[in-house]
């Protein structure tokens, strides 16, 4: 096998299944840039053993066609022309949507952190696609504070739909910045001196809410599609 061989077969995975460079890297525990070096720049020269095998697994596909020993086909691999599973039918690997370092405020409002990728976290494709969802238009970020009680509460964590902001905006949660500030936030559309102005809310009623305000001075990062709750 040519050694250019598993790079193009992982480069041919990853664009069938829509998956993110970065995402793979941190699944692998690696840096960010490590799967993209590997096919555009061919370092490193082969993959790891380990980072190998995960990834064939990931994918379901035979270690041979990332470079390892061929082997004979396991009732777990997924079909060579199917994303199906053999053990699962109709089940395909997750879709990995980045976690990111960065909180939105359900307070007073936070300044935004780093927003980069702490790692990510796998969904199911049709679930995603019947919320009729991209993955690549989506991110997960926690929430600080309690203005969005008992909707959202403090250190609960959301999926933000960037792919849905500003230009499809409707009443909805969503995670906006506000004079430098990142929060999320109840946004309700509003007349404004014969245009359309916002009400932007806290869901706690102990925390304000602003009225009528021009639009040109919110940048709507995107729409708040899913949440979870650690129950303790």
């Amino acid at each position: 096998m040519d050694e250019n061989t598993p790079r193009l077969n992982l480069a041919r995975l990853i664009a069938d299944r829509g998956e993110n460079y970065g995402a793979l890297s941190r699944l692998l525990g690696r840096n960010a840039a490590y799967i993209q070096q590997f096919i555009k720049r061919g370092t490193p020269r082969k993959l790891d053993e380990e980072d190998r095998r995960l990834l064939a697994r990931y994918f379901g596909v035979d270690e041979a066609l990332l470079g390892g020993p061929a082997l004979d086909p396991l009732p777990h691999m997924l079909s060579d022309n199917k994303q199906e599973s053999k053990i699962f039918p109709g089940v395909e690997a997750p879709a990995l949507i980045p976690r990111l370092s960065v909180e939105a405020s359900a307070g007073h409002g936070a300044l935004p952190g780093s927003e980069e990728e702490r790692h990510a976290v796998g969904f199911d494709r049709q679930w995603l696609k019947d919320l009729g969802l991209s993955a690549e238009n989506l991110s997960i970020i926690d929430v600080k504070g309690e203005s969005m009680a008992p909707t959202l509460g403090n250190g609960d964590t959301i999926m933000v739909d960037r792919g849905d902001a500003i230009e499809r905006l409707r009443d909805g949660i969503y995670v906006l910045r506000l004079d430098d500030a990142l929060m999320v936030k109840r946004v309700a559309l509003a007349p404004r001196r014969g245009k359309a102005g916002l009400t932007i809310s806290s869901d706690n009623p102990h925390y304000p809410n602003w009225p009528d305000v021009d639009p040109a001075l919110v940048d709507i990062v995107g729409r708040v599609v899913w949440s979870c709750r650690r129950l303790v």
